[in-house]
């Protein structure tokens, strides 16, 4: 009980904060509120961690911490001396796709053949619908060209380790979520600088071969190294499968924030444009895939699962690509604001479908 009694005091208190911050937007005085609102999600990440339904949302408070630092004080988080962080993002990309590669095994893809249906309406739901929607609002955006192309470039990325988390939480198919995220994460070499030279080839050059390994540097070496680190010393390194969730967080987190403050400026200008551009993007691939599953008569298991993948895709990665280009100050934007709203969307959606039963198909999967 004394535990709870911190916690909700740590809530409270963060309530009076943000109060008082609501008191300096309606005075006119935002510019000096930077402390305040730290102060608020930092009260608000230490009360949530005290309610089991609210663990969830630390993550996203957290996330939305460093992008409030970054606005308010980018100076921390854009170079050191001569050193720019921006050097930092694609590292870190590696170090979240290798996380990945020592959770995986090559029989884990075995689940392709077992239930090919699923995982190819998953996939081919993210190929169709996220780039479509994004092509559509960057030209309805009238956003600077490398802008609206950041937009395109979420749409066509593959979804990332949240949308897994956020499957389990929804009572979804957790087994097809991983499958799909997998599948989606190993054709984007492959895939997204096609689908960018289609759908964004307007707004910006796109030099596919160069995208490609690019794309291929971040994800596909780094996921391979992990396999065989996976295959060497797996059941050796056992604490290494609950450090490299933490890591991934961390790394994301640190990503978004240096993004952030690398485009302060332009995001200031159009940032509550590009939110709006990002959340009717983020809904209508919740809303599109899921639909899209139902036209297939799949799983209302299955239909949310696939509705999360497609709904939330690796805005790191798409980071990673903006600034292998060197466009994180604009090309970036939008994978920086699509990051932190996904997780609240996604942690809005996975409760609310936690709480309605799903009934089963008799498959592992679904069914062929």
């Amino acid at each position: 009980m004394g535990k709870l009694n911190i916690y909700s005091v740590s809530l409270g208190l963060a309530s009076l904060i943000f109060l008082v911050v609501i008191g300096m937007i309606v005075t006119g005085k935002i510019d000096k509120a930077g402390l305040f609102i730290l102060g608020f999600f930092g009260l608000l990440a230490f009360g949530f961690n005290g309610y089991e339904k609210m663990k969830g949302l630390i993550f996203t408070t957290m996330i939305f911490a460093g992008v409030t630092a970054a606005l308010y004080y980018p100076s921390y988080f854009t170079n050191f001396g001569d050193f720019k962080y921006t050097v930092l993002i694609i590292p870190l990309i590696q170090i979240i796709m290798f996380g990945m590669g020592t959770t995986m095994s090559i029989k884990d893809f075995g689940a392709v053949f077992q239930s090919p249906k699923g995982v190819f309406i998953g996939v081919s739901a993210q190929l169709i619908v996220m780039p479509i929607v994004g092509y559509c609002l960057a030209q309805l955006s009238n956003f600077p060209p490398e802008i609206a192309a950041g937009i395109v470039l979420i749409g066509c990325s593959p979804s990332g380790v949240a949308s897994n988390v956020m499957a389990f939480l929804a009572k979804a198919n957790v087994a097809l979520s991983i499958t799909i995220t997998s599948i989606a994460t190993l054709l984007a070499p492959f895939l997204t600088p096609l689908m960018m030279k289609v759908f964004a080839g307007e707004f910006i050059e796109i030099d596919v071969l160069a995208m490609m390994w690019s794309i291929i540097k971040m994800i596909i070496i780094p996921i391979g190294a992990g396999l065989v680190f996976n295959k060497i010393f797996g059941n050796s390194v056992k604490w290494l499968d609950k450090a490299m969730p933490l890591i991934s967080m961390l790394a994301i987190g640190l990503i978004i924030t240096i993004i952030t403050a690398a485009g302060r400026d332009s995001l200031l200008e159009i940032g509550g444009i590009l939110m709006l551009l990002v959340l009717v993007h983020n809904f209508f691939g919740y809303l599109l895939g899921y639909w899209y599953a139902k036209l297939f008569k799949m799983s209302e298991e299955d239909s949310r699962t696939i509705a999360i993948e497609v709904g939330m895709q690796n805005a790191g990665l798409a980071s990673g690509i903006a600034n292998s280009l060197g466009k994180i100050a604009t090309m970036g934007l939008a994978p920086a604001v699509f990051g932190p709203l996904m997780n609240i969307t996604g942690s809005i959606i996975a409760s609310y479908w936690h709480g309605k039963p799903t009934e089963k198909t008799p498959e592992p999967i679904s069914a062929n």
